[in-house]
C-alpha cells in the first residue's frame, strides 16, 4: 500500500527569491503572474493559490509559493485588529487549544467520512473492518465536534467582552477542559480499540489487492494529507496535546486563580488516561512506522517482524572501491540495513544489505581513513566503513547504533536469517541506482512523480537534506504539533500573507483558511534552521521568526510573544534530531 506521504497531492514550488537549480524553481503563472511579479503590500489574504494538476509533484526539496490577487489589508488595521484582542497569556493558550481543535477535527473527518465513504463504495472492502473503524471512530469525532463548538463560544465570548474588563467564565478555559475530559473517560474503551482497527485494516491490505488498491488510491486524494495509518492514531496523539496545554496553564495560573482548580483537575485526568493508554500508543506508532518504511522499501519481504522495533533512518556515505557513496541506512532493534535510491517510479530505496547487530561492534576510524566523521561498523561475517555528514550526525549515529548493539545482546538471539536476504556485497547496483548529485536527483523527480507519490515521504526528505531522524524524533514531532494564523514574507518581497498553518510530521502545511479541507502547498522543516532576523535584514516587526536553508529564505509573524515563542517551539523539534535513550521492550501487535 502506497501512501502520498509527507506533503499530500499539492505543489511544493520555489519562492521568487531562489537561487536553486532550474529544476527546482519552476516558473509558474497565476491570473497572468508569475513569481516575479509578487508586489505585495501590508497584510495580504491569498485570494488564489498556484496549484499543479493532481498526480504531478516536484522535489522535496522545493518549497510552497502562494500566490496573492485581489484583497489588500494594510498593516496598521492588522496593528488595529489586534490591539482589541486580549492580551492575557491564557487567552492565547485558549485560543491555541482552539486552533489545534479545529485541525483534530479536520484529521478525524479523513478517516470518519472521506476514507469510510471510499470503503463503502469497494464491495471488496471487509464489511467486519468498516464496521470496526465506524463503531471505534465516529463516536470520538462526534464528541469533539460538540468540544469543538464549546471552545469556539468560549473564545468569541472572551474576544467580544474584553474590552468592557469584565470578568466572569467566558475567561477560564480550564473548567471546560475538565468537562471535555471528564466526557473523553467514556469513550476510553474506542481509543484502546484504535490499535486493533489499525492492525485489521493491514491485514485486510495485505490479504486482498483490491483493499490495497483502495487504501493507495484513496492515500492519493488530498484529504489525505499524511500517510493513512497516520490518521488513525491522531486520538490518542490528541490526549499528550491536552496534557501540554494543560501544564502551560497550570504553570500560568497562579494557585489564587479561580480557574486554577479547574485545571489542575482536568491535567490530573488526562495524565492518568495518557499513563494508561501510553502502551497502546506506543506499540501503534512502532507498527506504523514500519508499515511506512515498508512502502519505501524494495528487496525485502519481513521488514515487519515481531518484536522489530525502529531506531533511526538517514543518510550516511559508504566506503566502498567506488569511493564515498551516498546511500540511506534504516536502523532498527535488531539488524541495520543499507539502500540506495533506485530511479523507479515508485522512488523507492533498494535494500544491499543488512547486518545483524548481534555480536557487531563499532568504532571511531576517521583518523585512519583522513576522512572526517569516519566510523566502522564490524560484523560478524562483514564490516562497513561509513561517513556522517558532520560530527553532529556521526555521535547521533554512533549513540543509537551502540544502544540497539545493547539491546540485541540482551536479547541474546542472533537472527541469521537476515543474512539469506542481504545480497553479497560486491554485486553491482541495478542501472539507474548509482550514486546521484542532487540536482540530477531534482531533475529525475517531477518526471518520476507524475506516476506516483512516493517521492516525498520523510525518507527521501532525509535523501535530498543529507540527514537522520529518529523515533524520538518522531515522537517529540507527535507531541509539538499546532496550528495557527502566520503572516509569510519571501525574502525579496515588501508585504505579508496571511495564511492558515499546521505544522505537523516535520513539515509546515499551508491553507487559505482553517476551513479548507486540504492544504494548498507545504514546507518541509528537516535540515532548515530558524533563528530571528537580524537588524540587516530590516524586518521591523515584533514576533518574526525565520526559516531558511541554503538560499531558501522565509519569515512567519505571528500575533503574541506567545504564540511566537510556540512557532519557535515546536520548529526547533523538527529541524533538531535527537539520539534515542535505552528503549523498553514492548509486546508485538500481532
Amino acid at each position: 500500500m502506497y501512501s502520498s506521504g509527507l506533503f499530500g497531492n499539492f505543489a511544493k514550488l520555489e519562492g521568487p527569491d531562489s537561487k536553486e537549480s532550474p529544476q527546482e524553481s519552476p516558473q509558474v503563472v497565476a491570473n497572468g503572474s508569475g513569481p516575479g511579479d509578487e508586489q505585495e503590500r501590508g497584510v495580504t489574504s491569498i485570494v488564489d493559490v498556484v496549484q499543479i494538476p493532481e498526480g504531478q509533484q516536484l522535489s522535496p526539496l522545493t518549497s510552497p509559493l502562494l500566490i496573492e490577487a485581489g484583497y489588500i489589508r494594510h498593516d496598521d488595521e492588522e496593528e488595529a485588529r489586534r490591539k482589541k484582542f486580549p492580551t492575557d497569556k491564557a487567552y492565547f493558550i485558549a485560543k491555541e487549544l482552539l486552533s489545534t481543535e479545529r485541525t483534530y477535527l479536520k484529521d478525524l473527518q479523513v478517516i470518519t467520512e472521506f476514507f469510510q465513504k471510499a470503503a463503502g463504495k469497494d464491495e471488496a472492502f471487509p464489511d467486519t473492518v468498516k464496521n470496526l473503524i465506524s463503531s471505534h471512530y465516529d463516536p470520538v469525532y462526534r464528541f469533539h465536534q460538540g468540544f469543538l463548538k464549546v471552545t469556539e463560544q468560549r473564545l468569541a465570548q472572551w474576544e467580544g467582552r474584553s474590552n468592557a474588563h469584565i470578568k466572569g467564565d467566558y475567561q477560564r478555559i480550564g473548567d471546560i477542559l475538565l468537562k471535555n475530559i471528564q466526557g473523553l473517560r467514556h469513550l476510553t474503551i474506542h481509543l484502546q480499540k484504535h490499535s486493533e482497527c489499525l492492525v485489521e485494516l493491514e491485514r485486510a491490505c495485505r490479504s486482498s489487492r483490491k483493499v490495497e488498491a483502495l487504501c493507495r488510491d484513496f492515500e492519493q486524494q488530498r484529504v489525505c494529507y499524511l500517510p493513512l495509518y497516520i490518521f488513525l492514531l491522531r486520538p490518542l496523539h490528541r490526549l499528550l496535546h491536552y496534557k501540554l496545554i494543560l501544564e502551560r496553564l497550570c504553570k500560568h495560573y497562579p494557585p489564587t486563580h479561580e480557574d486554577f482548580r479547574h485545571s489542575r483537575a482536568a491535567l490530573a485526568e488526562i495524565s492518568e488516561m495518557a499513563l494508561q493508554l501510553q502502551g497502546i500508543m506506543m506499540k501503534m506508532e512502532n507498527f506504523q512506522k514500519l508499515l511506512e518504511l515498508k512502502k519505501d522499501l524494495t528487496g525485502i519481504e519481513n521488514l515487519v517482524m515481531p518484536g522489530r522495533e525502529f531506531i533511526r533512518l538517514g543518510c550516511l556515505s559508504k566506503l566502498s572501491g567506488k569511493g564515498l557513496q551516498q546511500r540511506m541506512f534504516f536502523l532498527f532493534s535488531d539488524c541495520l540495513m543499507y539502500t540506495s535510491r533506485g530511479m523507479t517510479a515508485s522512488n523507492q530505496f533498494k535494500v544491499h544489505g543488512q547486518l545483524p547487530l548481534y555480536g557487531m561492534t563499532i568504532r571511531e576510524t576517521e583518523a585512519e581513513w583522513g576522512v572526517p566523521h569516519l566510523f566502522t561498523l564490524f560484523g560478524q561475517r562483514q564490516s562497513v566503513v561509513v561517513a556522517a555528514s558532520c560530527a553532529a550526525e556521526m555521535e547521533r549515529w554512533m549513540e543509537d547504533i551502540r544502544m540497539a548493539i545493547d539491546l540485541a545482546e540482551q536479547n541474546s538471539n542472533p537472527n541469521t536469517d537476515l543474512l539469506s536476504t542481504s545480497p553479497p556485497e560486491n554485486k553491482p547496483l541495478e542501472d539507474g541506482a548509482e550514486l546521484e548529485s542532487t540536482e540530477e536527483l531534482c531533475g529525475s523527480l517531477s518526471s518520476l512523480e507524475r506516476q506516483s507519490h512516493r517521492g516525498n515521504t520523510i525518507v527521501h526528505v532525509c535523501w535530498h537534506r543529507n540527514t537522520s531522524v529518529s523515533m524520538v524524533d518522531f515522537s517529540i514531532a507527535v507531541e509539538n504539533q499546532l496550528s495557527g494564523n502566520l503572516l509569510r514574507k519571501f525574502k525579496n518581497s515588501n508585504g505579508w500573507q496571511k495564511l492558515w498553518v499546521v505544522f505537523t510530521n516535520f513539515s509546515l502545511f499551508f491553507y487559505k483558511s482553517h476551513q479548507d479541507e486540504y492544504p494548498l502547498a507545504s514546507l518541509p522543516l528537516l535540515g532548515y534552521s530558524v533563528t530571528v532576523p537580524a537588524e540587516s535584514e530590516n524586518i521591523h516587526k515584533d514576533y518574526v521568526f525565520k526559516l531558511h536553508f541554503k538560499s531558501h529564505v522565509y519569515y512567519f509573524r505571528s500575533e503574541s510573544e506567545y504564540t511566537f515563542e510556540r512557532w519557535m517551539e515546536v520548529i526547533r523539534s523538527a529541524t533538531c534530531s535527537v539520539s534515542c535513550p535505552l528503549l523498553s521492550s514492548r509486546k508485538d501487535l500481532y
